[in-house]
């Protein structure tokens, strides 16, 4: 599908600023189709050596807008696939502006769409689908981890390992075909059962891929930690500290939180989520508080990690409310550690200890939201377990929903295929997979099976 068409079917030369939001020191407008070649005739003739920066003037003769570079990347070894146009001028709204209203002018050119340009490298075979999503994490990328997540997939990571399956797919499919569309032919004795053990092969292969528990999903949408509690306890204290900003109200009134504040952080490296939720207590509070309560509870069931808070001034008595709660897998802190000794129920805990047994044997570090003791060792603490949670696994593993739907498809129709003892509905559930698999990176061509056929066993010679 290459030259781009657009939505009346005619294919049109598209424009954009492809750099950041203005102004800025330099603005980026690329052009990419057909008339590509016409907008460097147009506003900074004559037609420069292909990948070489020019500078000069740029605009209508006579009327220069700008000077700067001119960049020209003749089809089919361009970003698009299609002949492409960069100009590279000084980043203010009136020169961009001016620049965009000039190509507009032009015959066959129109703005681009938003993702236009990607979408047509897709189409013209420059990336698949899932190169064309680490693009878009990768200008979405906030921390270490996403950048290096995103570089490696726009290299290829999961197109090659999917490719793969689907190549190895597509030969045993074809050969059950060949076994049941060419009887009369001299093919080899045993075709349909040789076919089985490398169908469960692939089965088990994205059955371990699959089993990731979301890590590059977790990598890609961050780590999502609910902040659990009593009333009172500092859990927007705590919450105010690892952000490094006020993010939420702080007040000695108990109930202070009705509502669930979310907040963004980058962990070594890691992108983190902080819900900080309302206090949980025993009679629920007024009608509002008890919405409140109830947000708290789904969000702790839907987060990835839970940060219970406690208050140390109560240590080592637990609310019975949060107590209900409270899990094993569960990081915990006794905060106002600043407050130890000033007549707790449980008497003093030992100064030198950061690390105290609760309820349900669950242990728990001794912060103060106050002081900022112990909160470096929180914040460490986090930051592991939220690694651990997202840990790349050897290989890069679904990154998007969709991928983990299609793989889970292709995975069905490969048992589906490995337990019937019908070789026409085997080939079915094999091409079935092998449709699954193909939505991932956009690939789906029945040329291919056929070429396969043919080549496999030379049919018809």
């Amino acid at each position: 599908m290459a030259g781009g068409a657009g939505r009346d079917g005619v294919s049109h030369t598209v424009f954009a600023v492809s750099s950041g939001a203005m102004p800025a020191g330099v603005a980026v407008v690329r052009v990419s189709g057909r008339s590509a070649r016409s907008a460097i005739a147009a506003l900074a003739p004559p037609l420069p050596e292909p990948r070489r920066a020019v500078l000069r003037p740029i605009g209508p003769a006579g009327d220069a807008i700008d000077r700067g570079l001119v960049l020209w990347f003749p089809g089919p070894h361009s970003a698009t696939g299609e002949d492409v146009v960069e100009f590279h001028v000084h980043g203010g709204r009136a020169v961009v502006g001016d620049l965009l209203e000039a190509l507009g002018r032009l015959a066959d050119l129109r703005p681009a769409e938003p993702g236009e340009f990607t979408r047509r490298a897709v189409l013209n075979g420059r990336m698949d689908l899932t190169e064309a999503e680490a693009v878009a994490d990768m200008v979405a990328a906030e921390t270490a981890m996403q950048r290096r997540q995103a570089l490696r997939q726009m290299g290829g990571s999961l197109r090659t390992r999917y490719d793969g399956w689907r190549t190895r797919l597509l030969a045993a499919l074809a050969h059950l075909e060949a076994d049941l569309d060419f009887p009369d032919e001299d093919l080899p004795a045993g075709i349909a059962a040789a076919v089985a053990p490398e169908v469960a092969a692939l089965a088990e292969e994205i059955t371990r891929h699959l089993d990731d528990g979301g890590a590059a999903e977790r990598v890609r949408s961050g780590v999502a930690v609910a902040i659990l509690g009593p009333p009172n306890a500092g859990k927007s204290s705590i919450l105010n500290k690892l952000a490094r900003r006020p993010a939420a109200i702080v007040s000695h009134i108990a109930g202070t939180t009705r509502d669930v504040v979310e907040v963004h952080l980058d962990l070594a490296g890691l992108a983190v989520t902080l819900w900080d939720t309302a206090g949980l207590r025993d009679d629920g509070g007024d009608e509002i508080e008890a919405e409140g309560i109830r947000r708290s509870l789904e969000r702790a069931e839907t987060a990835d990690l839970r940060l219970v808070v406690l208050d140390g001034a109560g240590w080592p008595d637990v609310p019975a409310a949060t107590a209900g709660v409270l899990a094993s897998a569960d990081l915990a802190v006794w905060n106002k550690a600043d407050l130890r000794g000033a007549g707790s129920p449980g008497g003093d805990p030992p100064a030198e200890s950061k690390v105290e047994p609760m309820a349900g044997g669950v242990p728990a570090l001794w912060v103060s939201a106050l002081t900022g003791a112990g909160l470096a060792e929180l914040e460490a603490a986090l930051a592991e377990r939220a690694g651990g949670l997202a840990a790349l696994a050897a290989g890069l593993g679904p990154t998007r929903t969709r991928h983990r739907a299609a793989l889970q498809d292709t995975k069905a129709a490969l048992v589906r295929a490995l337990a019937t003892a019908e070789p026409e509905l085997a080939a079915e559930d094999l091409r079935v997979a092998a449709t699954a698999l193909g939505r991932i990176t956009g690939r789906i061509d029945v040329e291919e099976l056929l070429d396969v056929v043919f080549r496999d066993f030379c049919i018809g010679k």
